[in-house]
């Protein structure tokens, strides 16, 4: 099944990054009244270029929009889209070309946790992320924010059945990787290079039972501190730049 979704995004970078783009999806924009500078002025004129309403309002109205979340005088609304789900991630699967890197986010509750790992995600070349429908964040004006525009770029599947879409995922030939402190082996040692998905699980108890057990390796990072984890977004970051470092490079 599918629903449709509104958003709101904002600050700079993402509400640009939108326009520019994947316009044909951005509704409108709201900037503050009192901001004229050069990055406003490059949102403007991709606006308008995209045909796109603006409309200048008080800070205050700003605020009324998207709460506490820090939108640096500009916030966008994106029309409504279908929402990505199972059955589209199998058809998405059966076209990609290439092989396959994708991220899973297993229970991630903290919207600003999701945008950062949606941002490391493009950075590191990622093809899609998946997340848990329950117990998950969703893509909320925070989690855009924080996304910094790659929440506009990336297919996000938001399944119903984490353990049914994993299995998914192993019977389309990519093998889990799970981050885990508690793992035996390390991600430095492990080939990273296949057809993969990396696995986080979420702030408070990490990867689910059912999920570690879907896994076909749980990974660990070196620590050689005295803070035994990451937080989560950041150990997303480490796990991807590393498939990433294998993938550039011709051998190991």
């Amino acid at each position: 099944m599918t629903g449709e979704k509104t958003e709101l995004i904002c600050g700079l970078h993402a509400v640009r990054t939108a326009l520019q783009r994947d316009p044909k999806h951005v509704d409108a924009v709201w900037l503050n009244e009192q901001r004229g500078d050069r990055r406003v002025a490059e949102i403007v004129q991709a606006a308008r270029l995209a045909g796109v309403k603006l409309r200048r309002v008080p800070r205050a109205h700003l605020d009324e929009l998207v709460g506490d979340t820090h939108h640096q005088g500009v916030v966008g609304r994106l029309r409504s889209t279908p929402m990505l789900d199972e059955h589209h991630l199998e058809g998405f699967l059966a076209d990609l070309k290439q092989t396959p890197l994708l991220l899973v986010l297993d229970s991630v509750q903290d919207p600003r946790n999701l945008g950062a790992c949606l941002r490391s995600a493009d950075a590191a070349g990622v093809h899609a992320v998946v997340l848990s429908r329950d117990r998950s964040a969703s893509l909320t004006a925070s989690a855009h924010q924080a996304a910094s525009g790659a929440a506009v770029l990336l297919p996000v599947y938001q399944v119903a059945n984490l353990s049914r879409t994993l299995r998914q995922l192993k019977e389309a030939g990519i093998w889990l990787a799970g981050a885990s402190a508690d793992a035996d082996s390390d991600l430095y040692q492990a080939d990273l290079r296949g057809p993969l998905a990396i696995v986080i699980g979420g702030e408070a108890k990490g990867l689910r039972r059912l999920t570690r057990e879907h896994c076909d390796v749980l990974l660990r990072i070196p620590m050689r501190g005295v803070t035994p984890s990451l937080n989560l977004s950041v150990a997303a970051a480490v796990f991807l730049y590393e498939a990433l470092r294998q993938r550039s490079t011709p051998s190991l």
